[in-house]
């Protein structure tokens, strides 16, 4: 552990990463950004050695803007097999970090609208946000529905080894999810402790527990009605026994050791049922865990920030932010 003086110095002036050699870039198309906001270059590989359990026949990644308006990118990345934390990096960093989770239905993890525009938004008051790209379970990995959990257990490691460099604190280290996204975040805030790899190096030896967690619009159940098929189908397979999709619900992994939580849903998602984020945050107060759940009557599903503008659901970032700092992060 480090004291708060020297973390809020760390070398954060200097604007570079510490783990030596070249890094994955992050997932870019040719000329795709938003204008006058270029993409962070700051990137973390998470494995030194390569990501663990590598299919027969890897991934090959590939980005796909689905954006017809020039100047409103909505990137997707698919077929991961370089997993990393993209890094954004605050002018004054407030002593806490995020770990941030885009959806994309295990099929693929989104770009920009649940990552860097989310991230651009917290970075602005101080928050460091790193964006993580993890590998996706139809790729065939041999963690299999772990893997992304695999990804998430490993990054929130390496954010607090090296949270020093960052100007943070270990114990203000928070993860936001939306969407799938939302699942990984919840499955890590339930089972944080859960071996699904085998140790690399010193980083390993740090909590992944994060402090706060905030699935927004997550995907949670893996049984029916609740369960987003697409998301199921590619996590445990459309055959799944009840005993694989019980171990994959997070509600079912709550304990008092579940870190607080945010939860933030629309009632008329037509995507990812509201009772996801019910049934969790219902495991949360049987479990004595604090939470703090907001439902809109309108925002429909995949909301991230730019769907907002005009609606009640515009106000759910800060909301988070205010909550953030009652519990002393941010």
């Amino acid at each position: 552990m480090i004291d708060r003086r020297q973390a809020l110095i760390g070398t954060f002036a200097a604007g570079v990463a510490t783990a030596a050699g070249a890094q994955t870039a992050s997932p870019r198309v040719k000329d795709a950004a938003i204008p006058g906001l270029p993409d962070p270059t700051e990137t973390i590989d998470l494995w030194p050695a390569g990501a663990p359990g590598m299919p027969k026949v890897p991934p090959v990644e590939i980005v796909d803007e689905r954006s017809t308006d020039g100047q409103l990118p909505d990137r997707a990345v698919r077929g991961i097999v370089r997993p990393r934390m993209v890094v954004f990096r605050p002018a004054i960093p407030n002593g806490s970090a995020l770990l941030v989770t885009p959806g994309g239905g295990y099929a693929r993890v989104v770009v920009d609208k649940e990552g860097y525009e989310v991230a651009r938004w917290l970075s602005a008051r101080g928050w460091t946000v790193f964006v993580l790209f993890y590998r996706l379970p139809g790729d065939g990995w041999a963690a299999g529905p772990d893997v992304a959990l695999s990804d998430a257990q490993r990054a929130m490691r390496l954010i607090r080894s090296r949270a020093r460099d960052y100007g943070i604190m270990p114990d203000r280290v928070g993860a936001m999810g939306f969407s799938a996204g939302g699942h990984v975040c919840c499955d890590l805030a339930t089972r944080h402790a859960t071996p699904t790899y085998t140790a690399v190096d010193q980083a390993d030896r740090w909590s992944a527990r994060p402090d706060i967690a905030a699935p927004i619009y997550a995907v949670q159940a893996m049984t029916q009605p609740l369960a987003h098929a697409g998301s199921r189908a590619l996590l445990i397979g459309e055959a799944a026994s009840p005993a694989l999709e019980a171990a994959h619900t997070p509600a079912n992994h709550v304990t008092a050791q579940t870190p607080p939580c945010f939860l933030a849903h629309a009632e008329d998602d037509a995507t990812v049922d509201v009772g996801n984020t019910l049934a969790f945050r219902a495991a949360l107060k049987t479990a004595g865990v604090p939470v703090e759940t907001h439902l809109f009557t309108h925002g429909g599903h995949g909301f991230g920030l730019r769907r907002t503008a005009g609606k009640p659901v515009e106000a759910w970032l800060g909301l988070f932010h205010a909550w953030a700092q009652s519990r002393g992060l941010g």
